[in-house]
């Protein structure tokens, strides 16, 4: 693997994640029935950030929960025979909420068709938006993100690395590299 690009620095991602904050404000006209829901690994500090600037702008507390969407992936009979599945935990209820689910990049839509399977289970949102810092197209599914913070055309032959101080021990950032 070979590093490309920095496409985003912390200022940046900062910058996004409050824009995507108020996007989500206007389009739920406040955040009263909001749950948002990251999808581990990545997911959940992010979502942790858009909670905290919705505090910020709105002066409510936003619950977050999170989700491992593992036993719910399409290839899971392909990954393993016993697949490790970690937990997932909502501090409030799903039914009747407005879900919204946070990831760290959109590629094929698998990892978004999974997480909302795996809603279903916890129960009946009012409904379930999707909420991406990253986009780099090369759906297979029809799945398109509500929130969008960057666009990055990709080719398949590239990989986006989003990372976050929790989870790499690196600064907030986007980066681009080559897989050949």
């Amino acid at each position: 693997m070979e590093f490309k690009a920095q496409i985003m620095d912390e200022a940046a991602v900062q910058r996004s994640l409050a824009r995507l904050t108020h996007e989500i404000i206007e389009r739920n006209r406040g955040i009263d029935n909001i749950l948002l829901v990251g999808i581990r690994r990545r997911g959940l500090p992010l979502a942790q950030r858009i909670a905290a600037n919705l505090e910020r702008f709105e002066g409510v507390a936003c619950p977050v929960g999170y989700m491992d969407i593992t036993l719910y992936r399409d290839d899971l009979s392909e990954i393993s025979a016993l697949p490790d599945a970690g937990e997932s935990d909502f501090p409030v209820a799903v039914t009747g909420r407005d879900v919204i689910l946070v990831d760290d990049v959109i590629f094929t839509g698998r990892t978004a068709r999974a997480a909302m399977e795996g809603i279903f289970t916890f129960g009946r949102p009012a409904s379930i938006q999707l909420c991406v810092l990253i986009d780099r197209g090369h759906r297979e599914l029809p799945i398109r993100p509500d929130y969008v913070g960057k666009n990055i055309p990709t080719s398949r032959d590239e990989l986006i690395s989003v990372t976050v101080p929790e989870i790499d021990n690196e600064p907030l950032g986007v980066k681009l590299f080559s897989l050949r």
